[in-house]
């Protein structure tokens, strides 16, 4: 079951009352319900591909309305999964259910807004969202990119959906998809506020521990790369240091070199894997990491000095 089934299936057990109950049921069918008439007789399709959304359809329409209604399910062979499709046939309670519901107008012509009195409270306003994502919600895999959205045929009836989640402190954006208007969030603090709101408490534990232990993979995965490239510029400066001292040996000859910088030669040849700071801490008596760095660099400058040198007296030899 993907997270989103999980979500909707949590949600579709969230009890309320009978106000709550027909909010939910508004929202629900706005999101993806068809309407089909014949002057004034109606009928609903509500499709879905979640079992808990089709349960809790049915429930709603029963127990808030008294409204009979007729289930298909059918078995994508492309996609494996199930297709709940519910009608509600013409019947005489549903044109005023329609109108309570604010899917109607009064003159029972579509309503575009949402009706401000179904939200008026935060309990139907919550409701409302909860059912909004039910009919047509998605949120990501939280081991994986935050992502949620909810898919909405006007745009109209999208900005209001921002308007009510607003309300709850959060910021969610419209963008228009193939003809339909989807609302996202991209922020994890976002989509655990929005699930919280809408009654999913199960789901945010579960999308908040998935969040901690991407993170605490991402912060382990970082230290391990930032060590591996630590190791790996030790290595490296450790190898050049040791090609530089033998090209001063065979040019100079370490026993030549002063005493500091000969027991730093003697320390690093005896010591190949060990860093600057390492090298500093097995000295007698112990070094700091900038005092180790100034033997390389005064080892540099010798061999620097001595090839240029080396450099002159050879062109004087041609000159003369």
């Amino acid at each position: 079951m993907s997270f989103t089934a999980e979500v909707k299936d949590e949600l579709s057990r969230v009890e309320g009352d009978l106000a709550c109950d027909m909010v939910e049921l508004s929202a629900i069918m706005r999101v993806c319900g068809s309407l089909s008439f014949s002057g004034k007789r109606f009928r609903v399709s509500l499709a879905t591909e979640t079992g808990a959304v089709a349960r809790t359809l049915i429930k709603l329409l029963h127990n808030v309305y008294n409204l009979t209604t007729e289930l298909t399910i059918r078995r994508s062979v492309l996609h494996k999964t199930r297709n709940y499709l519910i009608v509600v046939p013409e019947q005489p309670r549903l044109n005023p259910a329609l109108v309570q519901m604010g899917i109607l107008n009064e003159d029972l012509t579509i309503a575009q807004d949402i009706d401000t009195t179904l939200v008026a409270r935060k309990e139907w306003a919550r409701a409302y969202l909860r059912g909004s994502f039910m009919g047509g919600g998605f949120v990501a895999d939280p081991h994986g990119d935050a992502h949620f959205e909810l898919v909405s045929q006007t745009q109209q009836f999208a900005n209001a959906l921002v308007v009510i989640m607003k309300r709850f402190g959060i910021r969610a954006r419209v963008s228009q998809r193939r003809g339909s208007y989807v609302i996202y969030l991209k922020n994890a603090q976002e989509i655990t506020a929005f699930l919280v709101v809408a009654g999913a408490k199960k789901s945010v534990c579960a999308f908040e521990d998935a969040r901690m232990v991407k993170s605490l993979r991402n912060s382990t995965n970082r230290l391990v790369n930032a060590e591996l490239a630590n190791q790996r510029k030790a290595t490296t400066a450790a190898s050049d240091q040791q090609e530089l001292i033998d090209e001063l040996d065979s040019k100079i000859g370490i026993e030549h070199l002063p005493p500091a910088l000969r027991d730093f030669c003697e320390l690093r040849r005896d010591h190949p894997e060990l860093s600057l700071r390492e090298l500093g801490e097995a000295s007698i008596p112990p070094l700091s990491k900038s005092a180790v760095y100034h033997r390389v660099r005064r080892l540099q400058e010798l061999l620097t000095d001595y090839n240029a040198n080396l450099k002159i007296n050879e062109e004087q030899k041609g000159h003369s």
